[in-house]
């Protein structure tokens, strides 16, 4: 009997030209992972000319905040060296005392051990007569006292010498915190200023005209400024010594006498004036002599100078010493108006206070300004300014 698979039609195979599933599949992902990796491996678009500026600017204020923070440091470490080395010679000096003490207990201690000690009564019996022994009584009474205050000594020493060990000790523990805090500072201030560089470093010759463009813009609109101040300045001036004259000439109308008004015009106020005027002199031909000297952070002269630093120098030169850092200098003295400033007055920038410059007159200052620049005249306008002060 034939098989019945004979009879059967063959099977027609339907061939599939789709892709198959599987395989789109993992070109998808391929696909998506590759848009991924290029997104990821673009590049980020380049900073604008001002956004360099506006960073460079920012990364100098922070550097001129480290710097104060240096100063601060440095000046704390100094001081507390000095304590610490006045303390450690304190506590070599009442060392030898407490071993003076101790010596002294010493000899008692060895005089007693040799001689040995009778009670009283023995001392009585034994004794040649009874002024022999009233003497000698007396004696080992005195000789108690001297042992009595000779104890006492040496426990005073020995606690003087344990609390002055201490008060080393934490002073020790004090200039090690302040030494810490000075390496800390130097590093940021050195952090910032490789970033500004760094940034600077990467501009183009052409990136790098622009951004000096932008430089001089900024200069000029800072002077208009200073201008504008000047000229306020000029008027209030001229309107105050016409107001002076007038009261001069009504006062001499009102037959006051030359005398009278002579008086007036030397007394105590107008000495204080000329001393104050005298001062600000001396300020001001100290800094003009500067001009031209590098900014160096932390420097306090002769040849180089940070913000701070001149500013101390040049009023010392005028007799009068006032702090180190910035956050210091802006509260010594009497707070003074941008509208009033007078030359010597010392002008405060930015809101951490940062920075710090000699008003000059008419709208400019002379100030060290940053790394890589020299002591300059400059607009007060050309940094956000905080305020002002005048010293002595």
């Amino acid at each position: 009997m034939p098989a019945l698979a004979s009879h059967r039609k063959p099977r027609t195979r339907v061939r599939n030209t789709g892709p198959a599933v599987g395989i789109t599949t993992a070109a998808l992902a391929s696909v998506t992972l590759l848009s991924t990796q290029s997104a990821l491996a673009a590049p980020a678009p380049k900073p604008s000319i001002e956004d360099v500026q506006k960073k460079v600017d920012d990364l100098y204020r922070q550097a001129g905040n480290a710097t104060q923070q240096y100063n601060q440091a440095k000046e704390a470490t100094t001081a507390q060296r000095s304590k610490v080395d006045t303390l450690l010679d304190d506590v070599a000096k009442r060392t030898e005392k407490v071993n003076e003490a101790r010596r002294t207990l010493g000899t008692y201690a060895a005089a007693q051990y040799r001689g040995g000690t009778l009670a009283p009564t023995a001392t009585f019996f034994l004794a040649d007569d009874p002024q022999s022994f009233f003497d000698q009584t007396h004696l080992m009474d005195r000789m108690t006292e001297r042992q009595t205050r000779a104890v006492s000594d040496f426990r005073t020493q020995q606690a003087k010498a344990s609390k002055q060990r201490a008060e080393a000790v934490a002073s020790l523990e004090t200039l090690t915190e302040s030494q810490a805090t000075l390496r800390t500072s130097k590093q940021n201030v050195q952090t910032k200023l490789s970033e500004a560089r760094g940034l600077l470093s990467k501009l183009t010759a052409e990136e790098k005209a622009r951004l000096a463009e932008l430089e001089r813009k900024k200069e000029a609109e800072a002077k208009r400024k200073a201008a504008e101040l000047a000229k306020k300045q000029a008027a209030a001036k001229a309107e105050a010594d016409r107001k002076a004259a007038a009261a001069e000439e009504a006062a001499k109308e009102a037959g006051s006498g030359t005398g009278t008004g002579t008086g007036t015009g030397t007394g105590s106020g107008s000495g204080s004036d000329a001393d104050a005027s005298t001062k600000a002199e001396k300020v001001m031909a100290f800094a003009r002599a500067q001009l031209g000297k590098p900014y160096v952070w932390g420097a306090t002269g002769p040849a180089s100078y940070d913000c701070s630093g001149l500013t101390q120098a040049a009023w010392k030169a005028a007799g009068v010493d006032i702090p180190r850092t910035t956050w210091d200098q802006v509260n010594v003295g009497t707070r003074i108006a941008t509208e009033d400033l007078r030359p010597g007055d010392l002008v405060f920038f930015y809101d951490d206070i940062s920075h710090v410059g000699i008003y000059k007159g008419d709208g400019m200052m002379i100030h060290a300004p940053k790394p890589g620049a020299n002591v300059r005249e400059e607009s007060i306008y050309y940094m956000p300014i905080y305020g002002s002060v005048r010293p002595g």
